[in-house]
């Protein structure tokens, strides 16, 4: 079979639909992001045999789970009365402090974070008295550690695990109008119109769905993550009223250098012919569409400033529970003993960043003071500090 072939849009929506046994995907919409990831996959991602294989069961999976999500849900149709109550959602530029602050937050079990599992596998939906111990856990903690000896050294630079939190951009891909897509292979096509031309509307009414379905089994105020969000917030206000947005900000520059290394990264599971400054290139475009669309719906008024909450990497690292406990303050919660001890206790289970060290600016090829002169407006307006280069 070509790659024309195992790509074509039709072939791949026919096998995600002879595995689900179903053919219904719930609301259209879907299917010009599905058309333009296929033709990426096709003609710019330069895919290795490894990475056709890998890439193939990325679309299946979004599909399949597209599928099982809305079966169930015809099925079970009272599951769309259940509102999505003041989700909390982490949200900021990648690589400034969102996965820890996430993950310091899902420790407190009064939040309800996505778990990779779940995300990966959510039909039929999951359970509370299952929840740690359901077979699908272990179904794709094997499947996460395959990518460890594909690539060795992976899961230190990009930590995964069944039974951590999953970001949105996971939940999205079902809609195929997700950073994933672009972030993991070469897709330059889809990114521009990813950033530029798609409509997200539709990527946030199946999120809800999705929440609606997982919450169904198990119950609890949601806590989401993804530096995707920055891009749209104002589709994702839009879709959630009341949610409550806690946005990371650090130094562009350092951003750039450590997203392009892990970028380059993620990438080498699916090609061989993969360079940071390409991806430094991408990252570049995409880090300052969004901090100067993110200031732009704030100017506005689109995203009221009461509901979002700024958190500054620089002071994170310095004290990350003292950070912790102002975000809780300001988001109007109590912090309990129980779960500041569970924070400390990840925190010292896991100490570090596994992707320091692992990137340079030199590697990117940008002009350092074009971009220093470019993000200015966004350091200024919120007080962002320059650090020293990598």
């Amino acid at each position: 079979m070509t790659l024309q072939e195992r790509f074509a849009p039709e072939n791949v929506i026919a096998a995600a639909c002879d595995q689900a046994g179903s053919d219904d995907f719930g609301e259209d919409g879907w299917q010009p992001g599905l058309e333009r990831v296929a033709d990426g996959l096709i003609n710019e991602a330069r895919l290795s045999a490894i990475g056709v294989e890998v890439a193939h069961l990325d679309m299946i999976r979004a599909l399949t789970s597209r599928l099982g999500v809305t079966a169930w849900r015809k099925e079970h149709p009272e599951i769309g009365d259940k509102p999505i109550t003041s989700p909390i959602f982490i949200v900021g530029q990648p690589r400034t402090g969102t996965t820890i602050i996430f993950d310091l937050l899902a420790q407190d079990p009064e939040l309800r974070a996505p778990l990779t599992w779940e995300v990966d596998a959510p039909c039929p939906v999951p359970q509370p008295e299952t929840y740690q111990t359901d077979p699908r856990i272990a179904q794709t903690q094997a499947t996460i550690e395959m990518s460890e000896q594909i690539i060795p050294g992976f899961l230190k630079f990009h930590p995964m695990g069944a039974l951590v939190g999953q970001e949105c951009v996971r939940i999205t891909a079902s809609e195929f109008t997700s950073m994933i897509f672009s972030v993991q292979y070469r897709l330059p096509s889809y990114s521009r119109w990813l950033m530029y031309d798609a409509d997200h509307t539709g990527a946030y009414r199946f999120h809800r769905i999705f929440l609606q379905h997982l919450q169904s089994g198990v119950q609890g105020q949601w806590l989401l993550k993804s530096p995707a969000h920055l891009w749209q917030l104002d589709k994702l206000l839009a879709e959630y009223p009341d949610a409550l947005v806690v946005q990371t900000h650090r130094d562009p520059l350092n951003v750039i250098s450590s997203i392009a290394a892990l970028t380059n990264h993620l990438r080498r599971m699916g090609s061989d012919e993969t360079n940071i400054a390409e991806c430094a290139a991408q990252s570049y475009e995409e880090i300052v569409v969004g901090l100067d669309r993110g200031i732009a719906l704030r100017d506005k008024g689109v995203v009221p400033d009461g509901r979002i909450i700024d958190v500054q990497f620089t002071d994170f690292m310095k004290d990350p529970l003292h950070t912790i406990a102002d975000i809780y303050q300001k988001l109007g919660r109590e912090l309990r003993p129980e779960a500041e001890q569970k924070m400390r206790d990840f925190l010292a289970a896991h100490p570090g960043d596994g992707g320091h060290g692992r990137y340079t600016w030199s590697d990117t090829g940008l002009d350092a003071d074009e971009v220093r002169e470019r993000v200015r407006a966004y350091q200024e307006r919120y007080h962002v500090p320059t650090e020293q280069l990598k």
